[in-house]
């Protein structure tokens, strides 16, 4: 009886000094965050203007050509990764009887500035036809330009001709 007695102490002066079991536990902590880029404007700050057209003799705007060759003002977020995406038309159509007028564009017919160069001596050449990734300049800004060429046929309706150039700028997220 008395071993039982003294078990029966051992035991409620373990409970009541609260022996561990060696058991032992650290934390470590980290944050989640994240930086939402601002958002993005593009703008088109001058048209692709072949001027005065001779039936039945194509006309080239060169990307360089300042005053003709198309082009386009992005404002975003500072060195971010975009993707540029050109939707080009085949023809400009005659802005009263719909007549088309042919118009092309080769695989170096747009070109960008990053901030690092111009119009006249661009960072770097883009492939109308297909998308393309660049970056944003450090400076929050990208100017594109595109030239092209129309070809009019010798019975090419005279007039007014157009058609819209749409550039699409979207932030991969790199």
């Amino acid at each position: 009886m008395r071993n039982r007695l003294c078990l029966l102490a051992l035991a409620l002066l373990l409970v009541l000094t609260g022996a561990s079991t060696g058991s032992a536990q650290e934390t470590g902590i980290i944050q989640a965050v994240a930086t939402v880029v601002t958002s993005m404007s593009v703008s088109g700050s001058h048209d692709l203007d072949f001027g005065s057209v001779t039936p039945g003799v194509p006309k080239s705007v060169q990307k360089e050509t300042a005053g003709s060759a198309g082009e386009w003002l992005i404002a975003g977020s500072a060195s971010a990764e975009v993707t540029v995406d050109f939707d080009l038309p085949p023809a400009l159509s005659h802005s009263v009887s719909g007549q088309l007028m042919p118009l092309s564009f080769t695989s170096t017919d747009a070109s960008y500035s990053d901030g690092s160069g111009s119009q006249s001596a661009p960072t770097g050449t883009l492939n109308p036809n297909g998308p393309s990734t660049i970056d944003i300049g450090p400076g929050g800004s990208l100017l594109i330009w595109i030239g092209g060429t129309v070809a009019p046929t010798v019975s090419q309706t005279g007039g007014d001709y157009s058609a819209d150039i749409t550039l699409t700028v979207t932030y991969t997220g790199n």
